[in-house]
């Protein structure tokens, strides 16, 4: 069972990639929540959206983001209506919001709600929430504190950041099987995703960090950052106000009580492995253009393992 703690496109793209050259059936994903909102009153949630797209195939390539092909008809009219427009919401896309809110009201949790929409889509991978209880980021800026998605999606993240914080993550509790999957996996990846913002709330769910520390199998993660900046989104700003390096080095530093590997883009190699510490570095093509480059960084990490564990035997994908 391989576990990966994912959220963003970055980490969309990887799952694609694993999909694509393990059993489905053998992978685990852990999402953030932290992103989740309310949106013409339904209850939307992009990670886990991102990641069931990209688990059944139906994400879009060109958007990395939403349903591939979709139209905007209801967003279109909704504005002509008066209501806000600024949170792009696809008329397919839609209809997984309407069926999730709708099982939301029937008293389903969020586990069991994803469950449901990913058994209809045929997807065998198991997709965790990384909690059932409401949990927010918030981004303090200087025009005041905002949602991540107000702050991404409407500010296009220019405003000025002071600092960011995961609200109701010290009351929640993990989902249901999350962290036995963390003891039970034979390897945890941490996809290229935001460290401060898509991962971050991840691990702020008290018992998820504790769980990576004490886990059996080796623990990797893929760096956001190459040249000295994130490949996509504010990971490089986040990262700073942290008080991180933005480069692997801050990645590695951010992840060192748990990480066994880091894997950093080759365009950084000349970057002091000694600077990371004692955590092994490996470098290759990290920026995932096409459906080929998704599938090249999955096979280069597992193959990576073979260096911190005896070689591990992938079911690959049918």
């Amino acid at each position: 069972m391989m576990v990966v703690l994912t959220g963003g496109t970055g980490g969309a793209k990887f799952v694609a990639g694993l999909r694509q050259v393990v059993s489905p059936g053998d992978l685990t994903l852990i999402v953030n929540t932290g992103d989740d909102l309310r949106w013409w009153g339904l209850h939307v949630s992009p990670d886990l959206d991102s990641i069931t797209y990209a688990l059944s195939g139906l994400l879009s390539k060109d958007r990395g983001w939403g349903f591939d092909g979709d139209t905007f008809c209801c967003l279109e009219r909704m504005r002509v209506l008066g209501a806000p427009g600024w949170f792009q919401l696809g008329d397919c896309d839609l209809a997984t919001h309407l069926r999730r809110t709708q099982l939301l009201s029937e008293g389903k949790s969020l586990s069991q709600a994803t469950a449901e929409l990913a058994s209809v889509m045929a997807i065998e991978s198991a997709i965790l929430p990384m909690t059932d209880d409401p949990v927010e980021t918030r981004v303090l800026t200087d025009a005041g504190e905002l949602s991540f998605q107000e702050y991404f999606v409407r500010e296009r993240y220019r405003v000025p950041v002071r600092g960011v914080r995961v609200s109701g993550a010290e009351r929640a509790r993990p989902a249901p099987g999350v962290i036995a999957a963390i003891r039970s996996a034979s390897a945890i990846f941490l996809a290229p995703s935001n460290p401060v913002t898509s991962i971050g709330p991840i691990l702020a769910v008290p018992g998820i960090r504790q769980a990576l520390r004490e886990a059996d199998a080796p623990v990797v993660a893929i760096s956001p950052i190459v040249g000295g900046a994130a490949v996509s989104g504010p990971a490089g700003e986040m990262m700073r106000l942290e008080g991180f390096p933005v480069s692997f080095v801050g990645v590695a530093e951010i992840y060192r009580d748990f990480l066994d590997l880091l894997i950093a883009d080759r365009a950084d190699a000349t970057i002091s492995e000694a600077d990371a510490s004692t955590i092994p570095v490996h470098f290759t093509q990290t920026i995932m253009r096409s459906e080929e480059d998704k599938a090249a960084l999955a096979r280069f990490a597992i193959a990576a393992l073979s260096s911190l564990h005896p070689p591990l035997s992938v079911p690959q994908a049918g």
